[in-house]
């Protein structure tokens, strides 16, 4: 496939821009520089907004705790108060900041904010396809609830902003989860997760795809979340689950997640990988106690995927990498070089929802679309 979109690439910085039929997408990755300060960090994305005179519509930073007054001071005196909201995952990077990085998505065009007691929870924007609504930094409502008492009140603040945007729950095409200490109650997350997809019939209308891993947020909640759902506008349009060619459904394993779900309008395609670690076909880990070996296969069945929808690495415009230690990132180095590749990917710390797995790995790619007739969750065969 021909690449529908032009890169930028500086020290500490990756863009993928994306023109759309009305607008156009930044895909923004940035990493520390050595001897950064935050606030010179949140100078360099308040210059790259400004050139293409965009507004942030999903912005996620990957750090500790520590860092994070001075990231939002930052980001304050260079941008002014932010009216998006801002999810924050504490993981440690790869830098002795303790700031691992960030990811923001802007666009060029018109963009509205649905705000909740006084702090901004989501924001939409038209592309001429659809409406897209970016949901960020959802908390449950009582933190001294109980951890599957306060998934049910995430997943129903997340429904609740949606009607407010005018969409049902069914309309998700991606979710990110992060559990504080995962390991302990992952079982128990699935399960509320499982009942409420199955009251709302996103079992029939399709689960989306979705990252979930253990990571700590600012406020001291069981659990943060972030999302993205889609109202078509165009018949042509389509949304459709995606199987991997290398891997079973996760809900073989009690799991409710797509392996990726692929957007395709009149002109671009969009593979969105959810968080994808080394898993064999049966649903049982694979490399135990091979970190290597976990880093490559979880790569070949990212790639098989990728290949099976006419996509490449070349393609990809944006990965997070999750390492259970951090220290193990250079595993990802050597895969890299392996293969002569270089992906815009942020490398963080986090536990993977199995113990035995040291590695995950998500990632979006985009490309022309290919001229064929496809039917799936939403949108008309041509």
């Amino acid at each position: 496939m021909n690449r529908p979109f032009l890169t930028q690439d500086a020290p500490g910085f990756h863009a993928t821009i994306l023109q759309r039929s009305c607008l156009t997408e930044l895909h923004l990755t940035l990493w520390p520089i050595s001897g950064e300060t935050p606030a010179q960090m949140m100078l360099r994305l308040a210059e790259a907004l400004r050139q293409h005179k965009a507004s942030v519509i999903k912005h996620d930073v990957f750090g500790a705790l520590a860092v994070r007054d001075g990231v939002l001071t930052g980001l304050k005196r260079s941008l002014g108060k932010p009216d998006w909201p801002i999810t924050w995952v504490q993981g440690r990077g790869c830098c002795k900041t303790g700031l691992a990085g960030m990811q923001v998505l802007a666009v060029s065009g018109n963009v509205d904010t649905i705000w909740q007691q006084n702090r901004p929870v989501a924001r939409l924007y038209d592309d001429g396809a659809a409406r897209h609504c970016f949901i960020g930094d959802l908390r449950p409502a009582d933190l001294t609830a109980t951890e599957p008492q306060q998934t049910q009140q995430l997943l129903s603040s997340l429904e609740a902003t949606l009607l407010e945007a005018g969409m049902p729950l069914s309309s998700l095409v991606r979710t990110w989860f992060f559990l504080e200490n995962i390991l302990a109650w992952y079982n128990q997350f699935n399960e509320v997760r499982t009942e409420i997809y199955t009251q709302r019939n996103l079992f029939r209308e399709g689960v989306p795809a979705s990252t979930g891993v253990g990571a700590r947020n600012p406020f001291g909640a069981a659990l943060s979340a972030a999302a993205w759902a889609i109202e078509p506008s165009d018949s042509a349009l389509d949304i459709r689950q995606i199987d991997s060619p290398l891997q079973c459904s996760a809900s073989s394993y009690g799991s409710c997640f797509s392996r990726a779900i692929k957007l395709s309008t009149r002109q671009h395609e969009q593979l969105l990988v959810s968080g994808t670690a080394s898993i064999a076909p049966d649903g049982r880990s694979a490399c135990d106690g091979d970190l290597d070996g976990q880093v490559d296969l979880t790569m070949r069945v990212v790639e098989s995927l990728l290949k099976a929808e006419g996509l490449g690495f070349a393609d990809v415009s944006r990965a997070t990498a999750y390492f259970k230690r951090i220290d193990d990132a250079a595993a990802f180095d050597r895969w890299q070089l392996t293969r002569k590749l270089k992906l815009p990917v942020l490398i963080t710390e986090a536990d993977i929802c199995r113990d035995e797995l040291w590695f995950e790995i998500e990632l979006d790619a985009a490309a022309e679309r290919r001229p064929q007739k496809l039917e799936g969750k939403h949108g008309t065969p041509q």
